[in-house]
């Protein structure tokens, strides 16, 4: 049987700007072209996902805020992972606050960040960032979505290519 693994991401929203922060993930085996996505990666084991959340918007983005402090916003569960194998869930959290400055902190895997206007996100977008984005932004109370599960749904693929 095979375990479903943990993913998080972190949508850091500028109300007062109408922005959210914004990462151009470079290409690898996975994605075959540069895609845009928020802040977010792998759960390690025996971590807590707002912790993990925490971690990764500080080392993907160099913004920091306390685990206790992001909300849980979203969850997307993903028929198959980045890298082409199983299962994830994906948990996304929410922040309109944070100490730092958006920073490029990974060049080897990212090419840029930045703050996006919320009301014309970049193109192309992960599918599941862009389904994390586009509901919290649009005030979708519904907290949980599929991806994958329908013909035609690859993760791989890209919204707005």
């Amino acid at each position: 049987m095979q375990s479903l693994r943990q993913a998080v991401c972190v949508i850091v929203h500028d109300e007062t700007a109408g922005k959210v922060a914004c990462v151009h993930y470079a290409n690898d085996p996975w994605s075959t072209v540069p895609a845009w996505t928020v802040p977010g990666g792998k759960v390690e084991e025996g971590e807590r996902l707002d912790e993990a959340a925490a971690r990764e918007l500080r080392e993907e983005a160099g913004l920091v805020v306390p685990a206790e402090e992001l909300r849980l916003v979203h969850t997307i569960q993903a028929k198959a992972g980045w890298d082409g194998e199983g299962p994830f869930l994906l948990s996304v959290f929410a922040t309109t606050s944070w100490q730092g400055e958006l920073t490029n902190t990974e060049p080897d895997k990212h090419l840029e960040v930045l703050w996006a206007d919320a009301d014309a996100l970049p193109t192309p977008m992960f599918p599941t960032s862009h389904a994390a984005l586009t509901t919290y932004l649009s005030g979708d109370g519904r907290g949980f979505s599929t991806y994958g599960w329908e013909d035609g749904e690859d993760l791989r693929a890209f919204v707005g290519a």
